[in-house]
């Protein structure tokens, strides 16, 4: 049960964090002559302040608003780390940061939590606990017949 949960959830957190930053490159390859005016308001940081997410909220739809609200929630953590450097970088690191904390680390953490369940052998079949003495005692489904 909390296997298939953290599963879901570190996919769902990474379709998130790739999907906003697939959203920035696209708008970067639309932006060529716009540029100096983003960099002034600053929406293209992965939290960016007051006045550039004004900014982006006017020029959003609903649904890539929704996007990036979550995708700048889920790097908040990480978007210290490459202020002051370029876009791109200020972007890219911490999505990947993003990316390896909440799609691997998660799902590494639920494939940890498959050990937890109560059932015997930490959730494990006892079929594939069987020794070898136990396998050699069973009697063979088809038996031939010799005369």
């Amino acid at each position: 049960m909390i296997e298939r949960t953290l599963r879901t959830l570190a996919i769902v957190l990474s379709v998130i964090v790739a999907a906003g930053f697939g959203l920035f490159a696209l708008d970067e390859l639309g932006r060529a002559s716009t540029q100096q005016t983003g960099e002034l308001a600053g929406y293209e940081r992965a939290a960016p302040a007051a006045a550039g997410e004004r900014q982006r909220e006017g020029r959003s739809s609903n649904a890539r608003e929704y996007i990036d609200d979550a995708n700048d929630f889920l790097l908040s953590p990480f978007a210290g780390i490459a202020d002051g450097a370029s876009r791109w970088v200020s972007r890219a690191v911490p999505a990947f940061l993003g990316l390896f904390v909440y799609g691997f680390l998660l799902a590494y953490l639920a494939r940890f939590a498959r050990g937890w369940g109560s059932a015997p052998g930490g959730g494990r079949s006892t079929t594939a606990l069987s020794t070898a003495s136990d396998r050699s005692r069973r009697r063979p489904a088809f038996r031939s017949r010799s005369n």
